[in-house]
């Protein structure tokens, strides 16, 4: 993992779906080693803000920077060194769970380490399964798979313990503890418990949108 002191910074962000404001001012910082888990109700914008750090949902107003810099202006480099496992699991249907995994660690040159991930996340039997033929269940944690083997710095994970046995969720939490004692940083959205070390996890309760 780079070493370079990475750093995400969001301040009065202004959330919006049509004519309802999700949340408002928000702010907040990220350094390595740093957790922040989302908690809330459905709708109330955990996925809208998730993506909004990403870069890939504009806020309505407020700043997002990366390393000093405001977003726009740095994109590419802060895409360099972020994963994100969101709704969408951006699989190549063709590939197989062992394929997608390769074609993503020859990406960043990286090596994936492709075993460990398919047996702590239960994808052994299907890896060699085009994804196509997955279930959506098998999809998402191959999704999750792409993220934990990309060496990325800065892991955004919406509702990664989906779809896993306590077995899987008490292995998922170690790999989480292990990118953030590494220097790693973590943006995330969970229902429930994350498994993250207090002591790196910062939480933020969203309240639900007023109707």
């Amino acid at each position: 993992m780079d070493s370079r002191d990475f750093s995400l910074e969001w301040t009065n962000l202004s959330l919006w779906r049509g004519d309802r404001c999700l949340q408002a001012d928000l702010s907040g910082r990220l350094s390595p080693g740093q957790a922040l888990t989302l908690r809330g109700p459905n709708g109330c914008g955990k996925t809208t803000l998730l993506r909004t750090l990403c870069g890939l949902t504009l806020p309505e107003s407020g700043t997002i920077r990366w390393q000093g810099e405001a977003l726009g202006r740095v994109r590419a480099d802060y895409y360099a060194h972020m994963a994100y496992c969101g709704h969408s699991n951006g699989l190549k249907g063709e590939l197989t769970t062992r394929e997608n995994l390769t074609f993503a660690a020859r990406m960043r040159s990286r090596h994936a380490g492709q075993d460990e991930l398919l047996l702590g996340l239960n994808l052994v039997h299907c890896a060699d399964l085009p994804v196509r033929n997955l279930s959506a269940g098998q999809r998402r944690r191959a999704s999750l798979a792409m993220v934990l083997a990309s060496g990325a710095e800065v892991w955004v994970l919406d509702e990664p313990f989906t779809n896993l046995d306590s077995a899987g969720c008490a292995w998922l939490g170690q790999r989480l503890n292990t990118h953030l004692t590494m220097g790693g940083l973590l943006l995330i959205a969970a229902h429930q418990a994350s498994l993250i070390d207090p002591d790196k996890e910062t939480l933020l309760e969203l309240a639900g949108v007023a109707t």
